[in-house]
């Protein structure tokens, strides 16, 4: 899927959130979004993802306005994973998961075995099937993150919108969930508070006071002068022979 934002605007009482965003997510490309605290990453994912209207401008999925498609299309295309979610319901795991496929079920198409196959696999992926059955309540907030993804997984998205998705996560789970993203055939969106990690994305944004102040290669994005201006730190961009990719050496905050 390709995702494309035209000049989006959003404000809560009087406050920018977004200003003049626009960019294009080419299907299949993975888009890391990185930038300070409320800077308007999560914002700009809520818009992408059709869960708030812009104020301003407008967002098109495969060329077609968002505005224009029902809620069900857009579940069915495009699934969002929040930085945190909880439910009161005394939900098992797999159930939480089985809430991917609910945009799929109608009463002429109830739930099959198929519906299964794919809650099994999307659990398989994250490493929660031996969790299956345990109560929400019971799972830690790593586990519950891994959770969301898996349901995420289950809708079987043609775009796949993270916010900050290994912030719970143990090191050896957000490597293993960020393998996993790179290797899914969707179009990625990603905030990231990690830069290093955002240095596997294909492209990245850079958000700062609502603004999309720059997109592109991570190694052209990146700068030590970004990072300065941007972030407030010295660092080193060094070249890491095993990881055959750039990475960043933090020297100090400024």
């Amino acid at each position: 899927m390709r995702l494309s934002a035209e000049h989006l605007g959003w404000r809560v009482h009087g406050q920018r959130l977004l200003d003049d965003v626009s960019l294009t997510v080419e299907s299949g490309e993975t888009l890391g979004l990185v930038g300070p605290n409320g800077s308007g990453k999560t914002t700009l994912l809520r818009v992408l993802a059709g869960l708030r209207r812009p104020k301003v401008g407008r967002v098109l999925a495969d060329g077609r306005p968002m505005r224009d498609m029902r809620r069900h299309e857009i579940a069915r295309a495009i699934a969002f994973v929040e930085q945190q979610a909880d439910t009161l319901d005394r939900l098992e795991a797999r159930q939480a998961v089985a809430l991917g496929r609910t945009p799929f079920l109608s009463p002429l198409r109830p739930w099959s075995e198929r519906d299964d196959a794919i809650v099994t696999r999307a659990l398989a992926d994250v490493d929660m099937l031996p969790l299956a059955d345990r109560l929400w309540h019971t799972l830690s907030g790593g586990e519950r993150q891994r959770v969301h993804i898996a349901r995420a997984l289950a809708q079987q998205p043609s775009a796949l919108l993270l916010d900050e998705p290994t912030n719970h996560l143990d090191i050896r789970h957000q490597l293993s969930i960020l393998r996993l993203v790179r290797r899914l055939p969707v179009t990625v969106v990603i905030a990231l508070h990690d830069l290093d990690q955002a240095m596997d994305c294909d492209r990245i944004g850079v958000m700062e006071g609502g603004r999309l102040v720059d997109i592109g290669p991570p190694r052209q994005v990146l700068t030590l002068e970004r990072l300065r201006r941007t972030f407030g730190v010295h660092a080193d961009l060094l070249d890491d022979p095993e990881q055959g990719r750039p990475v960043l050496r933090f020297r100090h905050a400024l």
